[in-house]
């Protein structure tokens, strides 16, 4: 399967993109999700079609499409403006004519036909286009709707004015176009504003770089560097991409990408990311990653696939969006014949099949979702949370567990070895075995030996043994280090003075490491881990949102329960391996609990990806962000809060929009079909429901 995404143009409202998604969908093995606030359709498609297929069939529906080129800005496009400002500054006279009988003097009726025309034929150009185009392709949309309520309005004045047989409506005419105009201007505005933190993601990255080459310093366009290549950053610069610190240090501003306002020091040896801003000194990087495999580029990717779904609840306003056009002309006939039937005028007839027409919006409905997810997710990239898709914000919703890893979670993962027991050998051969392991504490032990002992002998044969430690050959013999149970299941016992050593570091809350050679156990390495700052804060705002916390670790018991009291978790499930913290999910699950879990390493992918919702803390494993619904890229444990109730508050957001649009169309159809709306009025009406529900999202910009 390949994917695309194709920018859409000519679409009006939500029927459009109702009827471009049908008919994607309508080719073989084609899936496809249009989003009309983005105006763009994200279509994943069979090798045996092409993109140009898929641009054919949107053009075939009647509408245009062309590949995403990824653009960032909007280009300025003052024509809808201009539109506008004419045509009300011909449509107010006539407004006020219309309604004010005083001001009429004999031929007023004339110039008001003379200022309508042009607002009526040149105004609403666009939208009458867009019906005959639609009617091309034997499809009705919103401007359908507008097109027959306007040109009925002044077909049936101009009539009037040379039979003399009807009142006059040039002032509906007239003041229904302006109104839709000044609706869509603002709706365009809004929407561009809903997408505006996106944007400003997308071009944070830096335009050129001084790049090293052949031991001379260019300054190049960010296109061209390559992995590999030195450059440098000096202070005030932003950093061109991802890469790892050869010289230099200095303070790195990443406020935009993490949220977080401190800048992080730097130094030789640390990792950098493409987007941030460097503070202080000059620092020497190699690039490590360029394009679209930075950091940046794949937040920018991940938000950009969330705006781009549909929550549940969207499916069903797309489903109503599609059959409502059809039913309220049915409906506005219906109006007419009814008036008529029942002894009223045709000029009562005739105005509240018009107040019908006019009063009806479907955009509300289509733009109900999009443009909270927009704004939401935007917010969210700018504090460091991604949400990867409308899907997550139910989950959010249910959830009443949240599960914590303990390392690197609660804790912020940087062991430290605070005492060596055994004899002298210990730490020479756990740390040349564990130099091979990935895991915090086989970092921390390394790390100390090399520190202490300096070169340390090459392991052969290495193996990691889930959720138990590592096995291999060092100097030509068979060395174990890891867990308790891992002696036990190698039948190998622990001597007395060992064991008391175990002791005393699990009664401390640390971490014992036991190493055994040649089926001997010779010593105990004790690692500690600290606490993260707010992670007590943390799970009091978790019991806030009504989410109970659960500590859930491969660590021993005591050392467990010592973090868990730290922070104020009352439940610990210690001692699990990674296949046991799947099964613990799943329990917690078979027992009725919907589990959120949280964590941040490779033996936590399993875990997220089957807990209800799956949260990562992004400074962890590609495999355990890959496998969560929400990412704080950030170390902080407190945004794991602030996720929860951002994608709650979206959620709540997007239902209220939907009720007010489902409420507005439900209550003013009967009110304008009964004659009680003067179609002037329900076209301001319609145009403010769909403004309403734009400036309604745009709330979660402010989301702190």
């Amino acid at each position: 399967m390949q994917r695309v995404e194709l920018s859409l143009g000519g679409m009006t409202c939500a029927s459009c993109s109702t009827r471009i998604e049908r008919k994607l969908n309508k080719l073989d093995g084609v899936q496809a999700t249009v989003n009309f606030a983005t105006e763009k359709a994200t279509v994943s498609f069979p090798d045996s079609l092409g993109p140009d297929q898929l641009i054919e069939t949107v053009e075939q529906t009647g509408y245009s499409a062309s590949l995403d080129a990824g653009e960032t800005e909007d280009k300025p496009d003052n024509g809808p403006l201009v539109r506008l400002a004419v045509s009300a500054a011909f449509a107010i006279p006539v407004v006020v004519l219309g309604m004010v009988h005083a001001l009429h003097f004999d031929g007023w009726a004339w110039l008001a036909f003379a200022l309508t025309t042009p607002v009526v034929v040149w105004g609403a150009w666009p939208i009458h286009l867009a019906t005959v185009t639609n009617l091309r392709h034997a499809a009705v949309t919103m401007d359908t709707l507008i097109t027959v309520g306007v040109l009925a309005a002044y077909g049936f004045s101009v009539v009037g004015l040379f039979t003399g047989a009807a009142e006059n409506y040039f002032e509906v005419a007239a003041g229904v176009t302006v109104f839709i105009l000044v609706g869509r201007y603002l709706e365009h505005r809004a929407r561009s504003g809903a997408g505006s933190a996106l944007r400003a993601l997308l071009e944070l990255g830096a335009k050129d770089v001084a790049v090293l080459r052949e031991g001379t310093e260019q300054r190049v366009p960010i296109d061209s560097l390559r992995a590999g290549e030195l450059f440098v950053v000096r202070p005030g610069e932003k950093v061109a991409t991802d890469g790892v610190v050869e010289s230099g240090a200095s303070a790195v501003d990443a406020s935009m990408l993490t949220g977080e306002s401190v800048p992080v020091e730097v130094t030789e040896g640390d990792s950098v990311v493409g987007g941030t801003i460097n503070s202080s000194g000059t620092l020497t990087v190699r690039a490590t990653v360029v394009g679209a495999d930075t950091q940046l580029a794949q937040l920018a990717k991940l938000v950009a696939d969330a705006q781009a779904g549909k929550a549940k609840v969207q499916r069903l306003a797309d489903r109503v969006s599609a059959v409502f056009v059809p039913a309220v002309i049915v409906l506005a006939l219906l109006t007419l014949g009814a008036w008529l039937a029942f002894g009223g005028s045709v000029d009562e007839a005739f105005t509240a099949a018009v107040a019908v027409l006019i009063i009806a919006c479907p955009c509300a409905l289509g733009l109900a979702t999009p443009t909270a997810l927009m704004a939401g997710t935007g917010r969210g990239a700018q504090l460091g949370i991604l949400i990867k898709g409308p899907q997550v914000l139910e989950s959010t919703r249910a959830v009443d567990t949240i599960v914590l890893d303990k390392t690197g979670t609660v804790t912020t993962g940087r062991m430290r070895v605070v005492e060596v027991s055994g004899t002298p050998e210990t730490l020479r051969i756990a740390g040349a075995i564990e130099h091979s392991s990935a895991h915090p504490i086989a970092r921390a032990i390394t790390e100390h030996a090399t520190r202490e002992l300096g070169e340390l002998p090459e392991p052969a044969d290495f193996r990691s043994l889930d959720g138990l430690g590592v096995s291999g050959t060092v100097d030509g013999e068979r060395v174990l280090v890891g867990r308790p149970a891992l002696l036990a299941e190698h039948e190998i016992e622990v001597p007395a003075e060992l064991g008391e050593a175990m002791d005393t570091a699990q009664a401390s809350g640390h971490t014992p490491v036991l190493v055994a050679r040649q089926d001997k156990a010779i010593g105990v390495v004790t690692v500690a881990d600290t606490v993260r700052p707010e992670a007590a804060g943390a799970i009091e705002s978790f019991r806030a949102l009504g989410l109970s916390p659960v500590l859930l670790t491969g660590d021993n018991e005591r050392a467990a329960r010592t973090v868990a009291a730290a922070v104020g978790i009352p439940e610990v499930i210690a001692e699990v391996t990674p296949a046991g913290k799947v099964e613990t999910v799943r329990a917690l699950q078979q027992r009725g609990r919907t589990v959120a879990m949280v964590g941040d390493g490779v033996n936590d992918a399993a875990a997220l990806a089957g807990a209800d919702l799956g949260l990562a803390i992004g400074t962890g494993t590609d495999a355990a962000i890959q496998a969560s619904d929400l990412t704080i890229v950030r170390e902080d444990l407190g945004a794991v809060a602030d996720a929860i109730r951002l994608a709650r508050r979206t959620l709540a957001i997007i239902k209220g929009n939907l009720f007010w649009a489902f409420a507005y169309n439900i209550c003013a159809l009967p009110i304008a079909a009964l004659g009680l709306l003067n179609p002037m009025i329900a076209g301001a009406a319609m145009a403010f429901s769909s403004v309403f529900v734009v400036t309604n999202s745009l709330r979660l910009r402010r989301f702190s």
